[in-house]
């Protein structure tokens, strides 16, 4: 095989199975309904936001502490 032929090769290829994988991605993929999505989006800000709020844990005895009683 020429060598000049082995790039157009490799990019007819790579089309194919890019296009496959979208393809392949589009039918696995469980549809969300927008109130679904919405909700996904609004739970992570919560977490993110409450991630934020949370105080440092400065202070706060270690976990190792060993139990007197």
């Amino acid at each position: 095989m020429h060598s000049d032929m082995h790039l157009p090769l490799h990019h007819l290829r790579s089309a194919e199975l890019q296009q496959r994988a979208s393809e392949f991605r589009l039918s696995r993929r469980p549809r969300q309904s927008p109130r679904q999505s919405l909700r996904m989006h609004l739970g992570w800000a919560l977490v993110e936001l409450g991630l934020y709020v949370l105080p440092n844990r400065h202070g706060l005895p270690a976990p190792s502490t060993p139990r007197t009683a």
